[in-house]
């Protein structure tokens, strides 16, 4: 199963450019607006779940942001964003595992998911999120972006879950606690719309 996951990302990555894919964002404006407003130190540590290719890492450089790591399952997105960063891709530190199966070996001040969490549709595989990310947030924060009620159901051909603020909690409670939360319209390039609840947790049992 997990071996045709791998495969299912690499053959997206290996045959699509940016442009084909629905969550590509010029700007990742509101990842970066939440991870701001955290107030974190710039030389904090940053991991990126299900980074590969995505902006983010390019503008967190950008804005001086200096210990950064980058987990994506496909080696080819990551690949992607390596060649794309040039010199500067040799500031980051990258990861190709499946979430599921990361074991952290530091801890992270800010952990950002932007469209991974909403493909984990079991109790089980939401409950192990839970304790990777518990293992690997140091009294900081953990920033979700995932679909919302009105998102869709479906992405890149896989079933997802989706949330309103309150299920999404409950699945951290007793671990997270959200600071805020809001919900946003991402449109992808091709001029369609998905609909994304983005909150910010702390940290609560360290």
């Amino acid at each position: 199963m997990k071996d045709n996951l791998k495969a299912h990302w690499e053959n997206i990555y290996g045959t699509s450019s940016p442009e084909q894919l629905s969550w590509t964002e010029q700007k990742p404006a509101h990842s970066l607006a939440l991870i701001q407003d955290t107030n974190t130190a710039k030389d904090s540590a940053i991991i990126d779940i299900g980074g590969g290719d995505s902006l983010l890492v390019d503008y967190l450089l950008l804005e001086g942001y200096s210990d950064i790591t980058v987990l994506d399952i496909s080696a080819k997105a990551i690949e992607k964003a390596q060649k794309r960063l040039g010199a500067k891709s040799e500031q980051v530190t990258w990861l190709v595992v499946d979430i599921l199966d990361f074991t952290p070996e530091r801890q992270y001040a800010i952990w950002h998911d932007r469209a991974v969490f909403h493909f984990l549709i079991t109790a089980e595989q939401k409950a192990q999120y839970k304790r990777i990310a518990e293992n690997a947030v140091a009294k900081g924060h953990m920033i979700l972006g995932t679909f919302s009620l009105s998102g869709p159901q479906k992405c890149s051909g896989l079933p997802v879950s989706q949330y309103d603020m309150t299920a999404l909690a409950d699945v951290f409670k007793d671990s997270f606690a959200v600071q805020t939360h809001y919900y946003a319209t991402h449109i992808t390039p091709f001029q369609t719309n998905q609909d994304f609840l983005f909150a910010d947790f702390i940290i609560i049992n360290n």
